[in-house]
C-alpha cells in the first residue's frame, strides 16, 4: 500500500477489522518498544495518569481492554492491589502480553473483542483502554461495551492521541508522525505499513472536545478530560450513572 490517507478510510468495518488484527499481530514483537520510540517514553507517564483516573478502589476489579501488551494492566497493579482483566483481539499481543507479565497472578489476560465483550453487566469497577478507539470500527458500541460492564459509579477512561490542534506544532507534528514515524517503524518493527497506517488515523479521529460529548450520549455523566503532551493526547474520563 502507498503512503496516503486512503489506508485508514475502508469502505468496510470487517475489512478494516481483519485489517487492524493483522497488523497488530505483525507488530506485536515491537510493539512496547515502538511506543517507547514514538512517544519518547512518555507514553508510560501517561498510563499512570490514566490509572489514576480510574479510581479503582483497593482489591477492585479493572477491565484493560484491547490491552496490547497489558501495560495499562501492569500500571494499575503498581498502584494498587486489583483483579485485572487485560483483553486484546489481537492473540499475538495476549500471548506476549501474558507472557512478559506472568509474574504477576492477578493479571487474566484474554483473547475479546472490545465490540462483544463476554461479561456480565456491571461486573468491574473501572474500564480503560488506551490508544486503540482510532482502530476501533464502532467507537460508539466500544465505548458502550466499557460502560455496560462498569458498576454504577465506576470510572471509564479513555487514552488517546487526539488530532493536533496548533498550528505550529501541528507541522512539526504531522512531519513526524507522517514521515519519522513510518521510517522508524520500518527499521525497528520491519513493517512501514504498519506505521504509516498508525500516524495517519489521527487526522481522522475525533477531537477529544467531541470525543467528550459522544460519551456524554452514551449515557456516562461527569464527563471531562486532560490534554496532554502539547495538547496531543487526551485522556477522558466519565462515570456510569
Amino acid at each position: 500500500m502507498k503512503n496516503h490517507l486512503h489506508l485508514v478510510q475502508f469502505r468496510d468495518p470487517v475489512e478494516k477489522a481483519r485489517y487492524v488484527r493483522r497488523m497488530f499481530n505483525r507488530i506485536s514483537p515491537r510493539y512496547d518498544l515502538m511506543n517507547r520510540l514514538m512517544t519518547f517514553g512518555q507514553d508510560i507517564r501517561w498510563r499512570k495518569i490514566a490509572i489514576a483516573k480510574t479510581a479503582l478502589p483497593r482489591g477492585g476489579r479493572l477491565l484493560d481492554i484491547a490491552c496490547g501488551t497489558g501495560d495499562l494492566a501492569r500500571a494499575s497493579l503498581v498502584r494498587h492491589p486489583a483483579l485485572v482483566c487485560a483483553a486484546d483481539f489481537s492473540e499475538r499481543m495476549v500471548a506476549l502480553g501474558a507472557k512478559k507479565h506472568r509474574e504477576h497472578g492477578e493479571i487474566c489476560f484474554m483473547v475479546a473483542d472490545g465490540l462483544s465483550l463476554p461479561f456480565s453487566d456491571s461486573t468491574f469497577d473501572a474500564a480503560v483502554t488506551g490508544f486503540s478507539l482510532r482502530n476501533v470500527v464502532d467507537i460508539d458500541r466500544f465505548i458502550g461495551e466499557m460502560t455496560r460492564v462498569v458498576k454504577p459509579g465506576g470510572k471509564v477512561v479513555l487514552l488517546e492521541i487526539t488530532p493536533f490542534r496548533q498550528p505550529v506544532l501541528s507541522a512539526f507534528m504531522k512531519f513526524y508522525f507522517q514521515k519519522i514515524v513510518p521510517l522508524i517503524g520500518g527499521l525497528i518493527a520491519g513493517d512501514r505499513e504498519a506505521y504509516t497506517y498508525l500516524p495517519q488515523s489521527v487526522e481522522i479521529f475525533l477531537p477529544a472536545e467531541k470525543l467528550a460529548d459522544k460519551m456524554r450520549q452514551l449515557g456516562l455523566v461527569e464527563v471531562g478530560y486532560q490534554l496532554l503532551n502539547f495538547k496531543t493526547v487526551a485522556i477522558h474520563e466519565g462515570t456510569v450513572p
